[in-house]
């Protein structure tokens, strides 16, 4: 008794915020309260599709090629090396003033950068999504206009994701999951 006469009313709200932070994480190691870790649902393959314009090169042979691995960087962070699925790209363009006015222009090979190229690069990998259906790529929610770095051993080329594409098999068994997963935690505050 002799100590609470002691005490004074900060220490009081010292020992409530202590019990109080004792009691939230109890509560959360016995599953009862949901954690940042808790809003990830599932785990499934995705294609990401970068776009990188304006790349200049004098090689005769394409930077990219299907198969090969490229390293990539999501918003300035170092993720890992992914596999390219896919490869298109096309010269830079241009456009003309066509006679047909139908047609009032026409698009050609812009011959005032002949070494510039337009890539389009599909890679996969795992991802998580979340419970608003984002998809997460090495801590990164990954969505179109998301700046993009691929490296390679002749190459390191800045660029946007341009598409993320899951499979819709794998999309259904998402959602199933989800049920499953809302049922299990309906306790959850």
């Amino acid at each position: 008794m002799n100590i609470l006469k002691k005490l004074k009313p900060f220490d009081y709200c010292i020992i409530v915020i202590i019990i109080f932070a004792l009691i939230v994480g109890f509560l959360t190691f016995k599953g009862k309260r949901a954690t940042s870790s808790n809003q990830i649902e599932a785990s499934v393959n995705i294609e990401l599709e970068v776009y990188l314009r304006g790349v200049t090169t004098t090689d005769s042979e394409p930077l990219f090629k299907t198969g090969d691995e490229t390293f990539i960087t999501i918003r300035n962070v170092p993720y890992t090396k992914l596999k390219i699925k896919e490869v298109k790209y096309d010269k830079k363009k241009a456009l003309v003033p066509s006679i047909n006015p139908k047609k009032p222009y026409i698009v050609v090979n812009d011959e005032t950068v002949p070494n510039q190229y337009d890539y389009l690069v599909k890679v996969t990998d795992s991802a998580k999504i979340t419970k608003d259906g984002d998809a997460v790529v090495g801590g990164n929610k990954v969505k179109i206009g998301i700046p993009i770095t691929l490296e390679g051993a002749k190459y390191k080329l800045n660029g946007v994701i341009s598409n993320v594409s899951i499979n819709s098999e794998q999309l259904n068994n998402i959602h199933e999951d989800l049920d499953k997963h809302t049922q299990l935690n309906q306790d959850v505050h």
